[in-house]
């Protein structure tokens, strides 16, 4: 049975480079990007404008396209959703019973929904932090997110919806500018470095944090989506690790290709975010079922990300 995929929030950081490896992987025509505004970067295949937050316009998208599957990628992330923290949770709660609900009524056959590393806090252990562990975030993204993975599970359990998920870690990558989040300190760092030989980090030289290069997250959350469904023993979201480093370590390798590239540190309110957060991630439990491994170490991410700003900087 052919599948029609739809990503509700395709023109975010993660949405963007996940609808062309969708594109890659399936055909351009057989995915759908939506947002609530037209993006700004003609794509290759069909878009339909749509809040994730209005159910009947997202039931117009599925039948006029016959979809099958959705990602639903809307969400405002941590930084962001601290302004606003009544709205975050409306948008982050409102958006994923929309679709578990049409998933319920039969409407869908799979849902893909991205939980995140947020919902950790300052109580769970900070290295290997194990699947199943303490979780008292203390943001509110990170509480909408754990709210999140209990309604996935539950709506598996009592309804059999197939659901998926991953708890990212923050995630780097060239393509599209950063959505608000805690970790976007080390994709702002190469913006800097290249355009001028220095940057000033939001949080402190040792803040180490579990990250994940774009091309891996994708190729993660595909393979999940993919997976045979008895390989998918977690129903709540997996952890996913890719590599864990500091400013200090990145500052280290962006300055093998900038020679005098100069660090400096000034942290915010998002350092209290990062120090509630995990410094590294067991992933054992996603290698175990359905075959997670990453490509990137942090050498090779450095180099990778450095090659495709400088040229599209010089582009642009």
């Amino acid at each position: 049975m052919s599948k029609k995929i739809l990503v509700i929030g395709a023109s975010g950081q993660i949405g963007t480079e996940l609808v062309e490896g969708l594109r890659d992987r399936f055909g351009a025509e057989d995915v759908v990007a939506s947002d609530i505004k037209e993006p700004q970067v003609r794509q290759s295949g069909p878009f339909a404008l749509v809040n994730a937050m209005d159910r009947r316009g997202i039931e117009r998208v599925i039948d006029k396209h016959g979809i099958s599957e959705v990602y639903l990628l809307a969400a405002l992330l941590s930084a962001t959703a601290e302004k606003d923290p009544a709205f975050a949770w409306k948008l982050n709660m409102e958006s994923i019973l929309i679709i578990l609900e049409l998933a319920r009524e039969g409407k869908l056959r799979k849902v893909y929904w991205p939980s995140s590393i947020a919902v950790f806090g300052p109580t769970t252990p900070k290295d290997k932090t194990p699947q199943h562990t303490t979780t008292e975030p203390s943001t509110v993204y990170g509480i909408s997110k754990l709210a999140g993975e209990g309604w996935c599970k539950y709506y598996h359990q009592r309804y059999g919806v197939d659901v998926r998920s991953i708890r990212y870690p923050g995630l780097i990558g060239w393509k599209s500018a950063p959505g608000g989040g805690t970790t976007d300190y080390a994709v702002h760092i190469f913006h800097e470095a290249i355009k001028k030989g220095a940057y000033t980090s939001f949080l402190g030289p040792e803040s180490t944090l579990p990250m994940m290069y774009m091309p891996d997250a994708i190729r993660a959350t595909i393979d999940l989506m993919e997976a045979p469904v008895e390989q998918v023993k977690e129903r709540g979201s997996y952890n996913l690790a890719g590599l864990s480093f500091s400013p200090e370590q990145i500052a280290a390798e962006v300055a093998r290709h900038i020679p005098g590239f100069k660090m400096a540190y000034a942290p915010d309110e998002r350092q209290a975010y990062a120090d509630s957060w995990p410094r590294s991630i067991d992933d054992s439990a996603a290698r175990a079922d359905w075959g997670w491994k990453p490509q990137y170490d942090l050498t090779a991410m450095v180099d990778d990300m450095m090659a495709h700003l400088r040229t599209k900087l010089k582009a642009s």
